[in-house]
């Protein structure tokens, strides 16, 4: 049975289900060269202020926190220090994201009706991209956030050489948080364990089963942190919206 046949059979969505929130953290920074998610933006690490989002939104009901088990017990403190009430586990992540992923979604132990995966090193992620991404995935299963692209885009060959173009109109730089239906994206991801796939993208877990994703219009300040220089990116961003709060 593919998951479309099992949409069939699960609990049909509507407007607005309850959600549950995995936040992975459980990367190695290699391209960072240092921890990001416990970089202090504006007194806050990154990772508290992404997971804080979940934690302020009416719509989620719990939250897992997934990183490296060298990481456990100060993650953990971390999140009580802030007084993280919705969070509700913080544990060990896998390999790869998609094994990281899968024991996040598997750690929540609410009933909720949808699942969201989001990045920890995306600090700024709002309540209006929150709700948007809820409430699509509430009545059509998956819902993703993108930004359309404003570059040229080309493609290349193993040696460098441009060898096509791509039309822009139809091309999106994806974000999180990937809002899905529960039971389809636990189906999707341990397929793709055991089956040993791994995806820098949970909705292509779900895609390569056959469930169709649609998006939603993402937020050009939700970047995630991943070389140094987005910490520059950041900081600008804590500075506009500090002065547009005067």
């Amino acid at each position: 049975m593919d998951l479309l046949d099992l949409c069939k059979k699960v609990r049909k969505p509507e407007p607005v289900r309850s959600c549950g929130a995995v936040v992975l953290a459980a990367g190695s920074a290699q391209r960072m060269g240092f921890d990001k998610m416990t970089v202090m933006l504006d007194g806050i690490p990154v990772l508290i202020r992404a997971i804080s989002a979940f934690e302020w939104s009416p719509l989620i009901e719990e939250i897992v926190v997934v990183t490296r088990a060298d990481r456990l017990a100060e993650i953990a403190d971390l999140c009580a220090q802030y007084q993280l009430r919705k969070v509700t586990a913080v544990v060990s992540g896998g390999k790869t994201r998609t094994e990281s992923a899968l024991a996040g979604v598997m750690a929540l132990k609410h009933d909720c009706a949808l699942t969201a995966i989001h990045d920890g090193a995306r600090p700024f992620v709002s309540q209006e991209l929150i709700e948007r991404c809820v409430q699509r995935a509430s009545i059509q299963y998956a819902a993703v956030p993108v930004i359309k692209s404003v570059d040229t885009l080309r493609e290349v060959d193993e040696n460098g050489t441009l060898t096509g173009i791509l039309d822009r109109e139809h091309v999106v730089r994806i974000q999180t948080p990937q809002i899905f239906l529960t039971d389809l994206i636990k189906g999707a991801l341990t397929d793709a364990v055991q089956k040993e796939k791994s995806f820098t993208d949970d909705a292509a877990a779900m895609e390569r089963m056959g469930t169709p994703i649609q998006s939603v219009e993402g937020d050009a300040d939700n970047i995630k942190l991943t070389t140094p220089q987005d910490l520059v990116i950041a900081e600008a961003i804590l500075k506009r919206r500090r002065e547009a709060a005067v």
